[in-house]
């Protein structure tokens, strides 16, 4: 596609913005990390038995709980698809639920359920055990990342064509043997495109086990610890550079399976053209077990929430039951952490689906030079730990002496979550026929116009889903902020963090609650918002 009216510079201006802010937001700040370590970090990291420890932690951790994410993800994908199991629509919806709530809660709601003093380790079962360490953080992690697992493996068991499984059916195949060598084989590339986006997500994430590993050291909370304990840039900066290396991998791999099976992540929460056909017959005894499976992982979601909301409204929590609203009430006096959060977290994603469909127009509607470049940048911080994101942009930030934390936490979150929007606009996109292009522009619309007033209508369910997330993200973040905040910019979740740390288990379950509460309202302002600016759109103008 090729502009040759002056409508074009402004188009232009903005192709060179987008590219000029993806080499310095995202590009420049690693460059400046990788520049802050010298011979000596790496030689040191490299033989210090400890940092070979932690390496070895973080792959049996991101191995292990990934893979049985990607487990209970498809069997609970496969029960609420194939099989005959009551109560269906409500299964369905519970792991979204559970992934549009904050991140930290189901950290803090692990502690509270099976911690030394949990609900169910100490009052149910009058056990004194700690389940901090290895075993603690694969459960954490495995209830945080399966809900991923699961959306995935779902479009593809819906995506599979009926007509092969009919067909292996009518020539004779039993159930099962129709599941193990016709609809698993299938399902393989979502299994693996999903273990890699699960595995990715582990190795970057910072909530669960700074709340749960103890003495589990892994590298994503070690580069925090290394900072902000002993003041040590260049052992924070190697470690980060280790991580982000398999990270990078495993990226380009799930990347390239994507593109490569034709999933896409806009199809989530869409319809399978082949959805009302397939065969939903299990048998059953098959129906119950499955309806157990689905039943126990469901109640385990719930129980996080009722944990939260329990620990708000507890005197002592396993200790003292007795009803109080004392902890509510110390709400009040976080309301700062909570309007940063809130306000930080929309302007975020704001600029982070505005960005995304700049450059998902760019890459995918246009021929302007270095798409390949704007689309792998665009992407690459979901390769990012979060906790190294943060430390590269504060690197950045002091060699500029650049000092202003808000605009910093605001540029972070932007970064760490644009990739999911740019995922799913761009999907969006790829799926408007180009004639509406081609008719806009005959009868002379400029770009920017055809952008305003043809594609993101068209799209504005993917760019709703984009900033939805960012949003709900960039609420609860952790990682990508820790080494941003400051004394005059508090954050809501650094400050549950801290409550939890230090033993106050009522008020970091309080705060918790109420920004949970608050991102949900959020969320269905957002839904009736985008339901009135479609009527408006769709509304017929010729009567």
């Amino acid at each position: 596609m090729k502009f040759k009216n002056g409508k074009s510079r402004s188009l232009y201006s903005l192709w060179l913005l987008v590219l000029v802010l993806l080499v310095s937001l995202v590009a420049l700040p690693l460059l400046l990390v990788v520049l802050s370590a010298g011979p000596k970090d790496y030689a040191a990291v490299a033989s210090s038995a400890v940092w070979r420890k932690a390496m070895l932690n973080t792959l049996i951790e991101c191995v292990s709980s990934s893979l049985l994410s990607v487990v209970i993800g498809f069997i609970y994908a496969f029960a609420v698809a194939r099989a005959n199991i009551p109560f269906k629509k409500f299964f369905k919806l519970v792991p979204l639920v559970h992934l549009i709530t904050p991140p930290f809660v189901g950290g803090l709601a692990f502690i509270l359920l099976v911690g030394r003093q949990g609900f169910i380790t100490h009052r149910l079962l009058g056990l004194d055990v700690s389940i901090y360490g290895f075993w603690g953080l694969l459960l954490a992690q495995v209830l945080c990342f399966f809900p991923l697992a699961y959306l995935i493996c779902l479009q593809t068991l819906q995506g599979i064509n009926p007509s092969l499984e009919k067909a292996a059916k009518s020539m004779g195949a039993g159930k099962l043997k129709i599941f193990f060598t016709v609809t698993l084989p299938l399902c393989a590339t979502g299994i693996l495109s999903s273990f890699l986006f699960i595995a990715v997500s582990v190795l970057s994430d910072f909530g669960n086990p700074l709340i749960v590993a103890g003495r589990f050291r892994v590298l994503a909370v070690e580069i925090y610890t290394q900072l902000t304990g002993w003041l040590n840039v260049g052992t924070s900066a190697v470690l980060g550079i280790i991580l982000v290396i398999p990270s990078v991998v495993l990226f380009l791999l799930q990347n390239h399976l994507m593109k490569k099976s034709g999933t896409k992540l806009s199809t989530i929460g869409g319809k399978s053209l082949f959805t009302q056909t397939q065969d939903n017959s299990c048998s059953p005894f098959a129906n119950a077990v499955l309806f157990i499976f689905v039943l126990i992982i469901s109640l385990a979601i719930l129980a996080q929430f009722f944990a939260i909301i329990a620990g708000a409204f507890q005197k002592l929590w396993g200790i003292n039951t007795s009803f109080t609203t004392e902890h509510i009430k110390t709400v009040a006096g976080y309301f700062t952490e909570l309007k940063n959060s809130v306000v930080f977290a929309l302007i975020a994603a704001v600029l982070s689906t505005s960005f995304a469909v700049l450059a998902g127009y760019f890459v995918n509607r246009t021929n302007l030079p270095l798409g390949k470049t704007i689309d792998i940048l665009s992407q690459l911080p979901s390769a990012i730990p979060g906790s190294l994101l943060g430390l590269a942009i504060s690197v950045a930030a002091n060699k500029l002496n650049f000092k202003v934390s808000s605009i910093l936490i605001v540029i972070a979150m932007a970064v760490a979550f644009l990739p999911f929007a740019y995922k799913v606009v761009s999907a969006a996109f790829s799926q408007i026929s180009t004639t509406l292009d081609d008719g806009a522009r005959s009868l002379g619309a400029s770009p920017l116009y055809l952008l305003g007033t043809v594609l993101v209508p068209v799209a504005g369910g993917g760019i709703f889903s984009g900033f939805i997330y960012a949003f709900i993200r960039g609420a609860g973040t952790l990682s990508a902020v820790i080494f941003l905040v400051s004394f005059k910019t508090p954050l809501a979740s650094v400050r549950i963090l801290n409550l939890a740390e230090e033993g106050f288990w009522g008020k970091s379950a309080a705060l918790a609650l109420t920004l949970t509460l608050i991102t949900f309202m959020i969320l269905g302002l957002g839904i009736i918002l985008m339901k009135i600016i479609r009527r408006i759109l769709w509304k017929p103008r010729y009567l």
